[in-house]
């Protein structure tokens, strides 16, 4: 594609999102068909699936026809969308990343049944919101009923390392239902 081409396309770009600006939103389907095979492409090759790809790809054009407005660059409309696509897909593999761990979770509960711990929804979701070395270490020790030594050996960790991790991931976990306890239950004032 020339230059003299992406210029006129990115005129072209321009007229349709002034129109959808001034009052006549049909127009943005001629965005949605310029864009779409090639957003779907990108999409598909960050999340792996023609499916997920189209329904990310839905999400951004929705997405972008809603904040328009906020475009500053009318020109550089295709980029926008590309940056918009990519934050809808990272949403999603953050989505499908905190599912999976809930799985995981569950069958681990599954396999040592803790009542107390595989009914609390909220203990689930505040230890499938940990980073990766503080849940590992939490369902190696709850779920997997590890000794502290045995996991340092499992992991090829020093003992202390393993202990201080330990430690640091309680108090997070500790403030998480903290902060969803104080959510769920505002305190009262003093009547």
């Amino acid at each position: 594609m020339t230059e003299t081409d992406k210029s006129t396309q990115n005129m072209a770009d321009k007229y349709y999102i002034d129109r959808c600006l001034d009052g006549h939103p049909d127009d943005f389907r001629y965005l949605v068909r310029r864009y779409q095979a090639i957003l779907l492409a990108h999409l598909a090759g960050k999340l792996g699936s023609k499916d997920k790809a189209e329904e990310a790809a839905q999400e951004s054009l929705v997405r972008a026809y809603f904040k328009m407005d906020s475009l500053q660059k009318p020109d550089l409309f295709y980029s926008w969308l590309l940056g918009i696509a990519d934050n809808v897909a990272k949403e999603h593999q953050r989505n499908e990343q905190i599912r999976r761990q809930r799985e995981i979770i569950r069958s681990f509960s599954q396999q040592a049944p803790q009542p107390e711990l595989s009914q609390d929804f909220a203990l689930e979701a505040a230890i499938a919101d940990l980073a990766e070395p503080y849940r590992k270490m939490i369902l190696l020790r709850y779920y997997g009923q590890h000794s502290c030594n045995k996991i340092a050996e499992q992991l090829d960790m020093p003992l202390g390392t393993v202990t201080k991790t330990l430690s640091r991931a309680y108090a997070m976990l500790r403030n998480s239902l903290q902060q969803e306890q104080a959510e769920v239950y505002p305190p009262q004032a003093d009547l």
